[in-house]
């Protein structure tokens, strides 16, 4: 059930991975070419879960893994491109420059973004921060925070298909 903890941030609490699939779903409703979505939290807290259910939605029926050691997928589904980015293994920044990643985020691409703060500084900012906290009963809670009206426009939209 969704909560507002101010006028633009959404919490929501996901009691299991079906939950977190649905909330995927919900934010696939809302994607729209030049989105940027980042997501952070712990390792294990669901964010390429996250991604699958926004990918399943879109009408990916293949295999979503995270892309931690390819660094990039590229799913090319409902019209969009959807670059899913993962950038845990980053020792630095500027491998986000050197790998050239900063062309992918245009308006025709929708680029979501596994482990944002590793490359801080580099990228663009985000349309929506998404952060997946592990509660002490297993559970999981999503903080949504817009970084733009678009990112805004996006919580909206969620909040209908919740």
């Amino acid at each position: 059930m969704p909560t507002d903890d101010s006028r633009r941030a959404l919490n929501l609490h996901l009691a299991d991975e079906a939950a977190t699939l649905h909330l995927g779903a919900a934010l696939a409703a809302a994607m729209q070419p030049g989105l940027k979505m980042y997501l952070s939290g712990e390792l294990g807290a669901g964010k390429t879960t996250l991604v699958r259910g926004m990918l399943a939605a879109l009408g990916f029926a293949g295999r979503v893994k995270s892309p931690s050691y390819s660094l990039v997928e590229l799913y090319v589904v409902s019209g969009l491109n959807l670059y899913h980015f993962d950038f845990y293994r980053f020792k630095k920044a500027i491998e986000f420059r050197d790998a050239g990643f900063g062309d992918y985020f245009d308006d025709r691409n929708v680029c979501i973004v596994e482990w944002p703060k590793k490359a801080q500084g580099e990228l663009p900012a985000a349309d929506l921060n998404i952060t997946l906290e592990i509660d002490g009963a297993g559970a999981r809670v999503a903080t949504l925070k817009p970084g733009t009206e678009s990112g805004q426009r996006c919580i909206e939209t969620l909040k209908r298909h919740l």
